[in-house]
């Protein structure tokens, strides 16, 4: 039997790993809570109210009101379910690429890793957030394009992983025994190779949703993500900005809404990162 690699103790998972734990309940809130929007938001997302223009927190309005009445709370809510929508979907689509080239190249070697290593390291050479918005500055501005361009343009850091993972594993035993046996280098991949890598891809791409959820909010804050009135943390934030001497609820809400969901993702992240780590066992 070819062994592959298996979870011990998980119930004690989140007793020995209190980084898992932490992050975790973060994570699960801040899922929640999006998912609950619809039900929890006291005040439609959008409505416009003159009569409570930037009115500051009271028992009506939890997070203040802004310059055009809108609750803040209830945009905080529904821009929740932006933020992480952005963040499973470009993190999907980044995956979905670097497994693919870090696999082949990973397994194949010579010429192939090589091509496929120096365009990924051609790629690496421009500025992630700053080839984002030259590629957003040709597109109009949607949710669904800004999900799409921060998966292509996020993939190369999955693919040198999987690659080094898979340079690694293949050279075990078992995967040795697989090929003498005439089993087909798909069915290697897909059945001994990958499921042996998951735990430094699922770790890498925890972190990558945090690093979505902040280049969505960086984007939105510069006027190129989500469009008003839709709501967004980073669209809120663009609102603090220019009022921040009378409106200091405008900044220090979505702030602390996306240093605590980083947060939770990076702790989550770590822990994970721990707990696979042979050398920490």
């Amino acid at each position: 039997m070819i062994p592959t690699k298996q979870c011990k103790h998980t119930p004690h998972l989140f007793v020995t790993h209190p980084l898992i734990t932490i992050g975790g309940i973060i994570v699960a809130s801040v899922a929640l809570l999006a998912l609950l929007a619809p039900w929890l938001a006291p005040f439609d997302p959008t409505e416009i109210d003159v009569s409570v223009i930037l009115m500051p927190p009271s028992f009506e309005h939890w997070c203040g009101t802004d310059t055009l009445g809108r609750d803040i709370f209830s945009r905080m809510l529904y821009g929740a379910r932006v933020s992480l929508a952005v963040g499973f979907v470009a993190v999907g689509i980044s995956l979905l690429i670097g497994l693919m080239l870090g696999a082949i190249a990973g397994y194949a070697g010579g010429r192939t890793d090589a091509i496929l290593m120096r365009s990924t390291d051609m790629v690496l050479c421009f500025p992630t957030f700053f080839l984002i918005l030259a590629v957003i500055a040709f597109l109009e501005p949607s949710i669904w394009n800004i999900m799409i361009v921060i998966g292509l343009t996020s993939w190369m850091g999955v693919a040198r992983l999987v690659r080094a993972e898979f340079l690694s594993l293949k050279q075990r035993e078992f995967i040795a025994a697989a090929e003498a046996l005439g089993v087909s280098p798909v069915r290697i991949i897909c059945r001994y190779l990958l499921p042996n890598a998951m735990g430094p891809i699922l770790v890498s791409a925890v972190l990558g949703i945090a690093g979505a959820v902040l280049v969505e909010s960086g984007l939105s804050f510069l006027g190129l993500g989500v469009q008003p009135p839709d709501p967004s943390w980073g669209n809120i934030l663009t609102e603090g900005k220019d009022n921040i001497q009378i409106a200091w609820w405008l900044s220090m809400f979505p702030g602390l809404a996306i240093l605590v969901t980083v947060l939770g993702y990076n702790l989550l992240g770590e822990g994970l990162r721990d707990y696979f780590d042979p050398k920490l066992k």
